[in-house]
């Protein structure tokens, strides 16, 4: 049984007060926190085995390294991957996607398209624009309506033996939609396209699985996911990978190393240049562990409550409009007031000891469709309560109140 109480017992964090109030943390979808289990990874790496990997011969570095793989291993069977090498260690999806797009400089062509979804996160915007602007690729982008669904029918007519690459979040980050990647990746395959997906948002509350979706890069960053930040994920299939040059020259990725010429190492240490965050990346593992022995099904069940929840109560506030009212979303509530700037609402929320996120939450040309400034966002996580979302309501009201 499903047991919040218990869950919440498990992040020190929630127990601390903000402005004299008991925090009630609900900017989950920019960070979830981190619970005493993956601290517990973090610190026994730093007080135990704290070592470069790889290349040591002595106890500590072969200790860090088996450490190391063994979560690369973890993430492999969480996500369904088909070989451990497919699996590409980076400091987060950002990361991931400025990889793959440097990738592609040398593949793509003057007039190739590539397509990217309405409402993507700036990570899964700008690394694009900048990669048509080196190959005069053209960017074409997928509209969405009034819901914050994309017009899937649009979309159809778009793709073309033009198309070379599509980009899609698995799921907004600031309207919380679920999007329907298994139809975008196949119908962009038909025309011999690849896809990446943007899965930052999607990890914490959707286990996908790489070899059901077919899908030929897949991102994630840990610290979505109760890991630590610094740290996430590349899936890329191995032919892709293969085709795909090193984004980084240094140690760790190469064969060979003359003055005339270097050869490159093999997956996934290709992509992998210099030390890396290899606390982060045993702690990910860790963070993955601590999730899966809650269950994911689970935890939608209890996030898709919490949503149904709040959503009832904060639509009884007068003047409350919700942004992002797809039939298929996860526990993300964007809105805003009236003619309140979310800004001075996400100000007397801290005030009260409420943690919500204001502003555009990098994905600004969504508000430029709404044409609004910008939206409070309250993102729930599987550590958070009812009690919450009435305190959230309260204080929202009382928001209102004071600025109106």
């Amino acid at each position: 049984m499903f047991n919040v109480a218990k869950i919440r017992k498990d992040f020190p964090i929630l127990n601390r007060q903000v402005n004299g109030k008991p925090l009630v943390y609900l900017d989950n979808a920019a960070t979830s926190q981190t619970p005493k289990q993956v601290i517990d990874v973090i610190v026994d790496y730093y007080s135990n085995y704290n070592a470069n990997i790889h290349r040591g011969v002595h106890a500590l570095s072969q200790e860090a390294t088996d450490k190391y793989e063994q979560a690369r291993q973890k993430i492999q069977r969480h996500f369904n991957v088909a070989k451990s090498h497919e699996v590409i260690f980076t400091s987060g999806t950002t990361h991931a996607i400025n990889l793959v797009a440097n990738g592609f400089s040398s593949i793509l062509k003057k007039g190739d398209e590539i397509l990217v979804s309405a409402m993507e996160h700036h990570s899964n915007i700008v690394p694009w624009q900048m990669l048509a602007e080196r190959t005069g690729a053209v960017l074409k982008v997928i509209p969405m309506n009034q819901e914050g669904e994309l017009l899937m029918n649009t979309y159809q007519e778009m793709l073309s033996e033009k198309v070379k690459l599509v980009f899609c979040n698995h799921v907004s980050n600031a309207l919380g939609t679920i999007n329907p990647i298994e139809k975008i990746i196949n119908m962009a395959h038909d025309v011999g396209a690849a896809v990446l997906i943007d899965g930052a948002q999607a990890a914490p509350h959707i286990k996908a699985d790489m070899q059901k979706l077919d899908v030929d890069f897949y991102t994630v960053s840990a610290h979505k996911i109760c890991g630590p930040t610094g740290a996430g994920m590349l899936y890329g299939k191995e032919e892709w990978l293969n085709k795909l040059p090193p984004y980084q020259g240094g140690g760790e990725m190469i064969a060979e190393v003359t003055f005339e010429k270097t050869t490159y190492a093999d997956l996934p240490h290709k992509f992998e240049a210099g030390t890396p965050n290899i606390c982060g990346g045993i702690a990910f593992g860790g963070a993955l562990d601590y999730m899966n022995a809650i269950g994911f099904e689970s935890i939608a069940e209890y996030e898709h409550e919490l949503l149904d929840y709040a959503t009832k109560k904060l639509l009884e506030i007068d003047g409350l409009k919700i942004y992002g009212t797809a039939k298929n979303k996860t526990s993300v509530i964007s809105f805003n007031i009236d003619n309140i700037h979310p800004y001075d609402i996400g100000t007397i929320l801290d005030k009260l000891g409420i943690a919500v996120r204001t502003g555009h939450h990098c994905a600004q040309p969504i508000m430029d469709f709404y044409k609004i400034p910008g939206t409070v966002r309250a993102s729930f996580s599987f550590y958070n309560t009812k009690e919450e979302v009435d305190i959230l309501v309260e204080g929202v009201k009382r928001a209102k109140n004071m600025l109106l």
